[in-house]
């Protein structure tokens, strides 16, 4: 089967930049590992430059985004590591256990395996997602998709074998990294292709229902509908999205 983000990963890099606050918690709860194996690596955000880390991606279009400064990922999936047990210090996926289908709970497994130090993963609860007004009001089917293919974190936590810390982390209203959930303070960004379909909720969606989203929207902006609803978000720092960190120890 060919790799998701072969068909939707065009152009991510230029929306989807590590943020450094992102960046400074992934990088303390990697403690001191000096080796680090990055599932689901992607074109590299929030991957150590100070230490060897090792890359594991299927896809060729999201490898070819990787900048010179990261190391070449290897091609491979999460459920099949192609590491011995206890192989690095630590392992990091980062907002990518949701596109592992059925290899979810093996391949989370498998970073415990290879790993005999952190295992630290970026993802989303799927309840707080949901709740936010993007998913909330304008896309149901988001909400929809989240719930199926987000695992909620306590489930996560107890194939890392339950001795695990689930932190919050609040998304800032200035993130540079537009995922999805950094769109509760910017409702133009659904008006954006660009930023749309540099997330994974919008890019799966068929088009009918991303232009639905997206003319409601427009109406409720043009109108100040959306704006008397949640006005209040302009005014926050941060917001609870739900992204959460999971380290496993």
């Amino acid at each position: 089967m060919e790799p998701r983000y072969d068909t939707i990963g065009h152009g991510y890099a230029r929306t989807r930049r590590e943020d450094p606050r992102l960046r400074e918690r992934i990088h303390a709860a990697l403690g001191d590992a000096r080796i680090v194996v990055n599932v689901g690596a992607g074109t590299g955000s929030y991957e150590p430059l100070d230490r060897h880390v090792i890359a594991i991606e299927p896809s060729d279009v999201m490898a070819a985004q990787r900048s010179h400064r990261h190391v070449p990922a290897l091609r491979g999936t999460a459920g099949a590591l192609p590491l011995r047990d206890a192989a690095a210090d630590a392992a990091m996926a980062i907002l990518t256990i949701h596109h592992w289908d059925g290899e979810r709970e093996i391949g989370v497994r498998e970073m415990r395996r290879i790993s005999r130090g952190p295992v630290v993963i970026m993802t989303y609860d799927p309840e707080l997602s949901a709740a936010m007004w993007l998913a909330a009001e304008y896309l149901p089917e988001i909400a929809d998709l989240d719930r199926a293919t987000f695992p909620p974190p306590t489930e996560v936590a107890s194939w890392l074998g339950g001795n695990a810390a689930i932190e919050p982390i609040l998304v800032p209203r200035d993130c540079e990294d537009w995922m999805l959930g950094a769109f509760w303070a910017h409702p133009e960004r659904v008006l954006d292709a660009g930023a749309r379909n540099a997330t994974s909720g919008f890019a799966r969606m068929a088009p009918e229902i991303v232009e639905r989203a997206v003319a409601e929207l427009t109406r409720d902006l043009a109108s100040g509908a959306w704006h008397a609803r949640h006005a209040a978000l302009r005014e926050l720092a941060a917001y609870d999205v739900g992204l959460r960190l999971i380290v496993a120890r």
